[in-house]
């Protein structure tokens, strides 16, 4: 037991130094306990031994994969469903798009100019194809788009686009048996049933008996999340949806989401970062940096080459078609989880990993400065903040509240 709370103290005291340096510094929480968690697995390895750090204990790996299904769950939580249904042509184009040209591009360079496996290939063209809806949803609060029809389109997009990421992992790399068919079964019923049953037992146990909400969602994804996991996917597959099916019935009780935030921010999310950061080989990354400049410039090129004509359909100005086509080409949770994925199941090397990881933080940051900096469409505001000067802040220039929602998606 002393062990266990000498590894809870080492991994919350890094987490700390991650909140520290991400208020100084101004960016994502999310991106910088991945960074943090990076530095410490060298410096801890070089000096104690990998092991040290216990990144691989039991316990510490249940956290981390609770804190990526909490995180998946509150990504699709956060859906307007009116939105969607209002905006369905335009997020389901854009999003389509904004997968498919990233996962094909991508694939095509690890397959065919890097030399990868084609196993390797398809995971990295998975991985490299989402969209950060954390970073987005993130920028929409800072600089007032989430009241905008702009925002929510935006978002809406996004949603489509790691949907498709989420689909196309399981669908590829999930083995088909009877257990994914009976798993694939219980999900759609569950799917079904969940916006009708919930309500009823919200207003009739939530307001009597303490912290019934949270035990209903942890009910829910621990036994979708057992259930894939015997089917041989993954956890987080199943939450995305759950999330979804449930944001008109969960979303509208804003204390309990912010609690449950609190929850999955303050205690299992900087487990899942740091040690999704902890297996990041430096080394790797200093022998081969080509690698990383061909990955990176196919992510975000492939977004921007595939995305910026499709948006103009939807968007004339030029202003909204740049900054709408760079945050789409963002990257942070489900590339990193997808990235995780493919290590756990020996479809990508420690060495490739490490490559992924590094272009989904690059592209977490990059393509966000740069659309605030140069093509922040201020006409769509509202005139009192687009007054504001904060209004053309970074992505991690945010008051305590969005904080909070940054890391969930």
């Amino acid at each position: 037991m002393q062990q266990a709370f000498s590894i809870a103290t080492l991994w919350f005291g890094l987490a700390l130094l991650a909140t520290f340096l991400a208020a100084r510094l101004k960016i994502s929480m999310a991106l910088m306990e991945i960074i943090v968690g990076i530095a410490a697995a060298e410096a801890i390895g070089h000096f104690f031994g990998k092991a040290a750090m216990g990144a691989d204990l039991p316990g510490l790996k249940f956290l981390a994969s609770t804190g990526a299904v909490l995180l998946t769950f509150l990504a699709g939580a956060e859906l307007e469903p009116a939105v969607m249904r209002r905006k369905w042509k335009e997020v389901s184009v854009v999003g389509a798009v904004g997968f498919l040209a990233p996962f094909l591009g991508c694939a095509a360079i690890a397959r065919f100019v890097l030399g990868w496996s084609p196993d390797s290939s398809w995971l990295a063209g998975i991985a490299l194809s989402t969209t950060s809806m954390a970073v987005v949803y993130a920028v929409m609060l800072e600089t007032g788009f989430n009241r905008t029809d702009f925002g929510k389109g935006i978002l809406g997009a996004c949603f489509v686009n790691d949907l498709g990421t989420v689909l196309v992992l399981g669908l590829m790399f999930a083995p088909f048996t009877w257990r994914t068919a009976v798993f694939a079964v219980a999900s759609l019923a569950a799917f079904v049933l969940l916006p009708v049953v919930t309500p009823h037992l919200m207003n009739h146990y939530a307001n009597r008996t303490a912290a019934f909400r949270t035990k209903w969602v942890l009910f829910i994804l621990f036994g979708l999340g057992a259930l894939a996991l015997w089917s041989g996917s993954e956890a987080v597959l199943p939450a995305y949806i759950a999330g979804m099916v449930l944001a008109s019935t969960l979303g509208t009780d804003h204390i309990f989401v912010r609690r449950l935030r609190t929850l999955t921010i303050g205690f299992l999310t900087p487990i899942y970062f740091l040690r999704a950061g902890s297996f990041v080989s430096v080394p790797a990354l200093v022998s081969a940096p080509l690698v990383f400049l061909a990955l990176f410039a196919g992510k975000v090129g492939a977004k921007i080459f595939g995305l910026y004509p499709v948006i103009g359909a939807f968007r004339r100005e030029r202003n909204e078609r740049c900054y709408y086509t760079l945050l789409m080409s963002t990257g942070l949770t489900f590339g990193t989880i997808s990235a995780l994925y493919g290590l756990n199941h020996g479809l990508v090397t420690q060495q490739q990993y490490s490559h992924l990881v590094a272009v989904v933080i690059g592209s977490a940051v990059v393509p966000t400065l740069i659309a605030n900096a140069a093509f922040l469409p201020r006409h769509l505001l509202p005139r009192q903040i687009a007054e504001e000067p904060a209004a053309t802040a970074g992505p991690a220039q945010k008051p305590v509240e969005p904080q909070e929602s940054l890391e969930e998606g």
